[in-house]
């Protein structure tokens, strides 16, 4: 398969598997919601929707080649330490979906650790119903960051377009997954959690305590959490509230304030 026809293939199955995924997971908060709604859908999902349709527009114009095809230009070239290395095929791709993974679980962090950087990502923190579309609510400038760090990383390791293709079909899917507003049966729970990030596991990081925000950054699997000591097992509370404690109103639901909201005086958590 040619470059160019990888990357045509690259969005289609993106969006074909996005509405495949937001459609079950949207019908899954249906059936089994996790926690009662501050807001009905019409008064948050057209906000989280056009955020993500405006991050899209602005990845095209800003980033033409994208990850794929950063990886393609890379491959074509000989660059990257996978390549010096002689890696076989196989060997890459796995390693491409490791490296990736756990660069996104230390954006992730790192996003909350530095003051500037933190106030584009509590845009995504001041969704006060965390559900499938929260997933979505990303501000255009950590998007931007995120897939400039991401193409910066691919051609340094030389990862293979293919691999950068299936983890950004894991890493949309898996947000939508873990973001949403159901759970898994009981006993399936911490079976599921031993690997992957469920969605209680993560509904705890949007807890509006420090102490609960500050944990379980990963968006795909769960081992990153427990190695570098960042995983919490449960809320304080059953209760616990969702959001930021500064933004416990309506307010969050203005796109204007989520788009503004990184340059506006205020409190920061």
């Amino acid at each position: 398969m040619n470059g160019s026809l990888l990357e045509t293939h690259e969005a289609l199955i993106r969006f074909c598997i996005f509405a495949i995924v937001l459609a079950i997971m949207a019908a899954a908060e249906v059936w089994a919601p996790a926690r009662a709604r501050h807001f009905p859908r019409r008064k948050r999902w057209p906000l989280n929707l056009a955020i993500t349709i405006a991050n899209t527009v602005m990845l095209r114009f800003a980033f033409p080649l994208l990850a794929v095809g950063v990886a393609l230009w890379a491959e074509a070239r000989g660059l990257g330490l996978f390549s010096w290395l002689g890696l076989p095929g196989w060997a890459r791709f796995a390693a491409g979906l490791l490296l990736l993974d756990v660069t996104i679980y230390a954006q992730h962090l790192v996003m909350h650790r530095v003051p500037v950087l933190w106030r584009f990502h509590r845009v995504h923190h001041t969704d006060r119903d965390v559900d499938v579309t929260t997933a979505l609510r990303f501000h255009p400038g950590e998007i931007a960051l995120s897939m400039g760090l991401k193409m910066g990383f691919v051609v340094a390791f030389a990862i293979p377009a293919s691999a950068v293709v299936v983890f950004e079909i894991i890493l949309n899917a898996m947000a939508m997954f873990n973001h949403a507003n159901t759970h898994l049966p009981r006993w399936l729970e911490p079976i599921v959690r031993a690997v992957l990030v469920t969605p209680d596991m993560h509904r705890i990081h949007h807890s509006t305590r420090r102490a609960e925000t500050d944990s379980n950054y990963g968006f795909n699997l769960s081992l990153w959490d427990r190695i570098f000591g960042t995983y919490c097992a449960n809320p304080s509370r059953a209760d616990f509230v969702i959001g930021l404690s500064a933004y416990q109103n309506a307010e969050p639901n203005n796109a204007r304030f989520a788009f503004l909201l990184p340059f506006r005086k205020g409190p920061a958590r």
